[in-house]
């Protein structure tokens, strides 16, 4: 079971000022190629994983904006860590 649940917002300077959208769907594709449970969320996604994986895929997004051309990246986090971490369990009230 995982134990952290990590949402992430990737904003890439992109180098000549173009739409960062595009660019914000290559980090989502990582997501997506780690078979991690995910949620895309208006400002940010959600993944449920065990931290070490998810520290990966926080590198893994950075290095795929890197081989975009992105000028810099900032990564904001937020974690949830405990002895088992759902995203079903933390919003089952409000669904």
């Amino acid at each position: 079971m995982a134990n952290t649940l990590m949402s992430i917002q990737i904003i890439p300077k992109t180098p000549n000022g173009e739409d960062v959208i595009p660019y914000v769907d290559k980090a989502i594709e990582v997501i997506q190629a780690s078979g991690l449970p995910y949620v895309v969320n208006p400002l940010d996604t959600t993944i449920e994983g065990n931290m070490p994986e998810l520290l990966q895929l926080i590198e893994e997004m950075n290095n795929k904006m890197m081989a975009e051309g992105i000028v810099s990246v900032i990564s904001q986090v937020k974690f949830y860590h405990a002895e088992v971490a759902s995203m079903a369990e933390l919003v089952k009230k409000y669904r």
